[in-house]
């Protein structure tokens, strides 16, 4: 292992892991010694496991909260979605899993598709700073987005003010239909979110580390050829659908 890796990944001998522990499909819970479980904590491990050193995970409540923590040298990588307005502070690996980005619907709705969402005065419940908010705040041309803090909150507002959808990744908006009797989830995709692993720019050869352990499997990209994501059982299973046809990637 190169030592430039190193220095610039593990100056400390310990790889720092910003987590955004909003994130329920990548992060499942905690082991017994209080450490997250999950997609993103597994992948973390894998590449301090390359590097020969030990991880220690940061934890952020949301993604924004992680990328702004690049500015205080919080971490040495970050698991959240690469996103363009992101891509200005944090180089990005490529994406280790997509997930769609679609919308929830209350019972009797009349938006019956995606391309229905986007007109005068429909409501969009979002969660603020999130990978999709980002994507629809410069792509929406009618649609309001009404936003709060963190999935729970995003569904809570929704409910609360009768708002008229709920953004969000199709697996969570899945979960979402268990508690909301006669809500379903629109089919097809508005974006993928793809979640990614960042380093700072001037990590030219982390970066280039980054990109090679991402290539050569340690990862996955959710309905796409192979998986292999880090192995895990427990309740990730399910969680991260096929993608639909036609979906976009961020733009």
């Amino acid at each position: 292992m190169s030592r430039d890796i190193i220095s610039e990944l593990a100056p400390s001998g310990t790889l720092r892991a910003g987590i955004n522990m909003a994130n329920i499909l990548l992060v499942t819970g905690t082991t017994s010694a209080g450490e997250p479980e999950g997609v993103a904590p597994d992948m973390a491990r894998a590449i301090a496991d390359r590097l020969g050193v030990a991880v220690t995970y940061v934890r952020f409540a949301s993604p924004g909260e992680v990328a702004d923590a690049v500015e205080s040298d919080a971490w040495d990588i970050a698991l959240i979605a690469a996103e363009p307005a992101r891509a200005a502070t944090i180089t990005f690996s490529a994406a280790y899993v997509e997930i769609e980005a679609t919308y929830l619907v209350p019972p009797d709705s009349t938006l019956l598709s995606i391309a229905d969402v986007d007109r005068p005065g429909v409501r969009i419940a979002v969660s603020e700073r999130s990978a999709y908010d980002l994507y629809l705040s410069r792509n929406l041309q009618h649609a309001e987005l009404h936003r709060a803090k963190g999935l729970k909150g995003a569904f809570d507002l929704f409910v609360e003010q009768e708002l008229d959808t709920l953004a969000g990744l199709r697996p969570a908006l899945i979960g979402n239909t268990e508690t909301l009797p006669g809500a379903h989830v629109l089919e097809g995709c508005y974006t993928t979110v793809q979640q990614a692993v960042g380093t700072k720019p001037e990590n030219t050869a982390a970066a280039a580390f980054l990109q090679e352990v991402r290539c050569r499997g340690e990862g996955r990209r959710a309905g796409g050829p192979p998986d292999r994501t880090p192995r895990r059982r427990g309740p990730i299973t399910g969680r991260l659908q096929k993608l639909a046809p036609g979906c976009r990637v961020p733009k």
